[in-house]
């Protein structure tokens, strides 16, 4: 059934509000045959982005292929290149003969292969005949230009929670060489990578932290949508239904979720199956404790993964605090050293709970997070 306000898929056309800009940014980028980072928290938007864009430059009358995987459950070096060898020959092909013919020519003298009993037992395109050695992965990598580069539309692939890699053994033994083929490849603009991430700050270690993909990949960072066509957009939704809400009420929640879209369309979906006409207060408090008690399982085990000291640190930053190395903050908030500091802001990093700009300041990445933290857990005024 089509609702007003979907949020359990990406959303387009007259769902997609704001971020034109970034929809023109992406769109030339991909044109010019760029690789592109998404770099942005869970659900704040990338693929609606990414299709939105696609979307567009179909209308343009761009031809081009676009091929997606997701590096979510990747935990080798050959669990990700298998991934990425499979997709991009799917984009291409759909027969078994298709696939062996194309492995034939583009992979030749590798240890890559088309097995017809994998093929015909579990679907697998790829297959590795043996060990993996540092052929196979430069052969690999530079299959998308090889192929890119003998078609005549564009090819566009989409690796989604591309920040799981940090969590192979040996990042680098993948990320290097892949910052290689790029390099190597850079006057082939045929085909674009556009890496997408929700772990936003191991995205920010693997393109900001190192020198890799410096030059070669382009971010593209979502703009803010603004208050005023969030509310507009929620009081049309609203109205379509023959029901109404002040406007006032629209905007208090857009600031309580910091104007993440998905978390307002959850929320708007909720108020909308709650009553058949005037939305008062009382219904957009419910439908926000609805969606709390939908979330606070997630909340509670994230609280419980947390030592003490990190605790500490994250009420620090809900009462304002910037300069954690103090001696006031240290001994208030029960830091023991600027060195403990340094370690715990670096764990609540890596737990993808705080985030630090440019200059240092701190945010809690998940707006419904922080308000549940400052209500029931800290239980602050």
């Amino acid at each position: 059934m089509d609702s007003n306000f979907p949020f359990a898929q990406y959303v387009s056309g007259k769902n997609f509000i704001g971020r034109r800009q970034d929809v023109t940014l992406l769109g030339n980028l991909l044109f010019q045959g760029e690789h592109v980072v998404l770099n942005e928290p869970p659900k704040a938007g990338k693929t609606s982005l990414i299709q939105q864009t696609l979307y567009t430059l179909r209308l343009r009358g761009t031809a081009f292929t676009v091929g997606q995987f997701s590096a979510l459950n990747v935990r080798t070096p050959e669990d990700f290149l298998l991934k990425l060898g499979s997709t991009l020959l799917q984009m291409v092909a759909s027969a078994p003969e298709d696939y062996e013919r194309l492995i034939q020519r583009y992979l030749p003298g590798t240890h890559f292969v088309f097995d017809p009993v994998a093929f015909s037992q579990k679907g697998t395109v790829l297959s590795l005949g043996w060990d993996l050695d540092a052929a196979d992965v430069s052969a690999l990598l530079s299959l998308p230009f090889r192929m890119a580069r003998d078609r005549g539309d564009r090819l566009i692939l989409i690796v989604d929670e591309f920040h799981c890699l940090r969590q192979l053994e040996d990042p680098d033994a993948l990320l290097r060489p892949l910052d290689a083929s790029l390099r190597d490849n850079w006057d082939i603009r045929r085909f674009s990578y556009i890496f997408v991430g929700s772990g936003v700050n191991a995205m920010n270690a693997i393109f900001r932290g190192s020198r890799l993909f410096s030059k070669v990949v382009e971010r593209v960072k979502l703009s803010p949508v603004d208050e005023v066509e969030i509310v507009e957009y929620v009081y049309r939704g609203f109205m379509t239904g023959g029901k109404s809400v002040e406007k006032e009420l629209l905007q208090g929640a857009c600031r309580l979720f910091r104007g993440h879209l998905w978390y307002i369309n959850h929320f708007a979906f909720l108020c909308d199956s709650m009553t058949r006409g005037y939305i008062l207060e009382p219904v957009l408090m419910e439908a926000l404790k609805c969606l709390l008690s939908v979330h606070e399982p997630s909340f509670i085990a994230i609280m419980n993964s947390l030592t003490n000291h990190q605790v500490n640190l994250l009420r620090a930053v809900l009462d304002g605090v910037t300069r954690f190395s103090s001696a006031e903050v240290i001994r208030r908030y029960g830091l023991n050293s600027s060195a403990n500091v340094k370690r715990v802001k670096d764990a609540l990093m890596k737990k993808e709970v705080l985030l630090f700009d440019e200059d240092d300041k701190p945010s809690v990445i998940d707006p419904l997070l922080e308000y549940w933290l400052r209500k029931f857990y800290f239980e602050m005024k």
